[in-house]
């Protein structure tokens, strides 16, 4: 009998340049930003969530974008750098959700409140990921590691935005356990089932949730350690990071557990390969 049940949620798209998701190792920061004369078309991608039934708890992965990113649920600039906060971040990536699709909405209709949800997990606090925060601010915990918080609180102009999580009671962790690439992870609920691992490259304090079952079977996301399958099967790091020797090792890890022969799936936020469905385990 199955343990676990994970729903794949699409809360609509962003659109980034190539490179943002794969420009390699000596991709410049200008470039995967959009910022470099000679450009290349932009792409879109999905930006999913999970939603996570374990034996007791409900458990979601990611927040999406907010509902005010697409009001009328139709791309909208002027609503968009409204909702990010920022006109520089809206040259970044651009997205759009449709009417109903936020991850709060389509959990209402799966008869969830987001006060229903035991924990929020956020990978990082990029806005495709946090954006969507104020949403679950009535989640029982809201779970955000705290070097990813610090390092976010560095960079209030170019990357992060705080209204993204105003008025949202962040419960911020600190490593207590020694998985992941860097020996840097978190145990939930103590008994190793749920693990928050530290993939930092991208961002400082990204996290891998590996959520393992009884038999050792378990199911991997990233988050924003890659842009789907591609990234660890060819081995092609983003083009935005903060520290890419970091981003490297934490990928080479991501390969590493995806290939894993207990791994049931391997799934990231923005994977082209990912279609909404419900998988056990």
């Amino acid at each position: 009998m199955s343990e676990y049940k994970v729903h794949i949620i699409n809360t609509g798209k962003v659109r980034i340049e190539p490179e943002l998701a794969f420009g390699g190792d000596h991709c410049s920061t200008a470039k995967a930003a959009g910022f470099s004369i000679k450009r290349s078309p932009k792409i879109w991608l999905p930006v999913n969530v999970f939603l996570v039934e374990t034996p007791d708890k409900l458990v979601l992965l990611d927040t999406g974008w907010d509902h005010s990113m697409s009001p009328n649920g139709v791309f909208d600039k002027k609503a968009q750098i409204k909702s990010l906060g920022s006109s520089l971040l809206y040259h970044v990536n651009q997205g759009v959700v449709a009417k109903g699709m936020t991850a709060s909405e389509q959990l209402a209709k799966l008869g969830i409140k987001p006060s229903d949800i035991d924990y929020v997990i956020i990978s990082h606090l990029d806005c495709d990921h946090a954006n969507g925060l104020r949403q679950f601010k009535d989640a029982q915990n809201i779970m955000v590691a705290r070097s990813e918080y610090e390092y976010a609180k560095k960079h209030p102009y170019i990357r992060f935005k705080k209204k993204w999580w105003d008025d949202v009671d962040l419960n911020l962790y600190d490593w207590n356990d020694s998985q992941g690439p860097f020996g840097r992870s978190y145990d939930l609920l103590r008994d190793k089932s749920i693990e928050l691992i530290n993939i930092p490259g991208h961002t400082a304090g990204l996290v891998a949730t590996k959520i393992t079952n009884s038999d050792g079977k378990y199911f991997l996301y990233y988050g924003g350690g890659g842009y789907g399958e591609k990234s660890w099967k060819e081995m092609v790091t983003s083009g935005i990071s903060m520290d890419k020797s970091a981003q490297k090792k934490s990928l080479e890890w991501i390969r590493k557990e995806s290939l894993d022969p207990n791994c049931v799936r391997s799934l990231a936020c923005h994977g082209i390969e990912e279609k909404p469905e419900i998988f056990e385990f």
